[in-house]
């Protein structure tokens, strides 16, 4: 294997054009829908809304879909490992079928667009595969596939597969998709200006008022008036609704190498072994694919190393394919809903007039599609099929996962509390004089837990070791350069500046 390459970049990102960097508000404003977070599932939803004839602002606090959805393994399926025997067992036949329906949709949808807009997204359609090489998983994968075939999808129960390895078995469901989800996002937003939509990227919202009409606030103090709001910013930013207590993030690695066509698995798949793989490719010029592989996944801030992480993963890439050449590595970031559905619909039980699209869950192509839909219905006034499967508000599907919402609940304690009680948190160094080059830990200044980094030419940047958002110590995080927090996902530069919410300040500056 040849040394994988240390610089982290999202294929889709590189490969797409960078496109006109549209500024930030002027001045205040007035518009009928106003959308936070310009990644898929807001740019779909301010899209969909726009072409229904509505007046809206699209607000984006970095680049349209270079966030958590530029850096995504782009399979737009509705096979999403192992979720259907889950929800017939825990939310019934009828929930499984929607799911599964609504999931559909969205894929025929992304296909009718990319048709009626002549995106050029490298679309493809392609098999999706669950499969498992250990055979006491056999008897869960047979569940899964009658549990998907049930609920209205073409699923099958295989042992063959187009990987070069072998697998016990495998459920696969023919007719799904992958494309560069930056390309196709782009289109759109060029198709949302032409249309009368109005976007803003480095508008980064830190308020909200709700009422007739809504108030947003950006950190330049520009007010944003809209009749409806939308907060589609993958983790929500705003605590009112106590999403929080039902999210748990999760970070995983991603690795890329090229690889000869005539070999390459066309195919998507997954498996939730080895702490979950993750195998696809794309389109890499003459003769070649890219293999993108992902897995290894750990809740940010947790002290893993990321490093030894991502060599894991390369490793296992390189047994199971042969001699690769790793081009590009990066991460993402999903969030996980304590009973396995999204979060759309809603803002909280009195909102009237903000909604919300959270907890995707690893499966933010098709899911933001999904609520792009639901949510312009929900705005417009449309019935919409599954808008009370994946309302925020439901109560019940939690009282069944219950399990899962008090481990999170624990997890997110453990941190809270144990950070404010112990002398310093987790593995640390002594003094500063101990942070080594790039490297970075939380340590006691003058009688302060201050996050310090040392860059690469020795250079010292201190900070407020407590998150913006709720207080939790963040850790740093070697092979990113970022400060993590591990209670809620919130993410830092070294420099402090927020590179994911759900915080929405920086991290206080510190004079040691």
């Amino acid at each position: 294997m040849d040394e994988p390459t240390r610089t982290h970049a999202s294929y889709w990102i590189e490969t797409a054009p960078p496109g006109e960097l549209e500024p930030p508000p002027d001045g205040d404003l007035t518009v009928d829908v106003a959308v936070v977070g310009a990644g898929i599932a807001g740019l779909c939803t301010a899209w969909e809304l726009a072409r229904r004839g509505r007046e809206v602002a699209l607000l984006e606090a970095g680049r349209v879909a270079a966030g958590v959805t530029g850096h995504t393994t782009a399979k737009l399926t509705a096979l999403h490992t192992l979720i259907y025997d889950r929800l017939r067992r825990t939310r019934g036949k009828d929930a499984a079928r929607l799911y599964a329906t609504s999931q559909t949709d969205a894929i025929r949808h992304a296909a009718e667009v990319t048709g009626e807009l002549g995106i050029d997204c490298e679309w493809e359609e392609a098999a999706a595969y669950t499969y498992a090489e250990d055979g006491d998983r056999v008897d869960e994968l047979r569940a899964e596939a009658d549990a998907a075939r049930e609920a209205g999808l073409a699923a099958e129960f295989v042992t063959e597969t187009e990987l070069p390895y072998p697998v016990a078995g495998a459920v696969r469901v023919a007719e799904q998709a992958q494309f560069h989800p930056r390309k196709y996002l782009l289109a759109l937003a060029a198709d949302l200006k032409r249309l009368g939509g109005r976007l803003h990227e480095h508008t980064r919202v830190v308020g909200l008022s709700e009422g007739e009409p809504c108030v947003l606030t950006t950190e330049d103090g520009v007010q944003v008036r809209a009749g409806t709001v939308v907060v589609a910013t993958h983790y929500p930013i705003f605590d009112r609704a106590l999403l929080f207590t039902r999210l748990s993030p999760r970070r995983e690695l991603v690795v890329a190498a090229p690889v000869d066509a005539a070999g390459a698995p066309t195919g998507m798949y997954i498996t939730p072994e080895h702490n979950t793989r993750s195998v696809r490719t794309a389109p890499h010029g003459d003769g070649e694919r890219l293999l993108i592989v992902t897995g290894e996944h750990f809740t940010p801030g947790s002290g893993v190393d990321v490093e030894a992480r991502f060599d894991s993963l390369a490793d296992w890439a390189v047994q199971r394919f042969g001699d690769l050449t790793f081009t590009h590595r990066w991460a993402t970031q999903d969030n996980d809903p304590t009973d396995s559905v999204p979060l759309v619909g809603p803002l909280h039980p009195a909102s009237r007039h903000a909604y919300v699209a959270t907890g995707f869950g690893g499966w933010g192509l098709s899911g933001g599609i999904m609520a792009g839909r639901l949510l312009c219905d929900l705005v417009t006034g449309r019935e919409n099929p599954w808008s009370e499967l994946y309302d925020p508000c439901r109560v019940m599907s939690v009282l069944r996962e219950g399990k899962d919402f008090v481990r999170h609940q624990a997890d997110v304690a453990r941190h809270f509390v144990g950070d404010r009680l112990q002398h310093l948190p987790g593995p640390s160094v002594p003094s500063v004089a101990d942070i080594a080059p790039g490297d970075g830990a939380v340590v006691h200044v003058s009688g302060r837990r201050c996050a310090v980094h040392r860059d690469e030419d020795g250079e010292l940047h201190a900070l407020s070791a407590k998150c913006t958002h709720l207080g939790c110590l963040v850790a740093f995080n070697r092979a990113e350069r970022a400060w993590e927090c591990p209670c809620h996902g919130s993410r830092f530069a070294p420099d402090g500046r927020v590179v994911q919410g759900p915080a929405v300040r920086p991290l206080e500056p510190r004079d040691i």
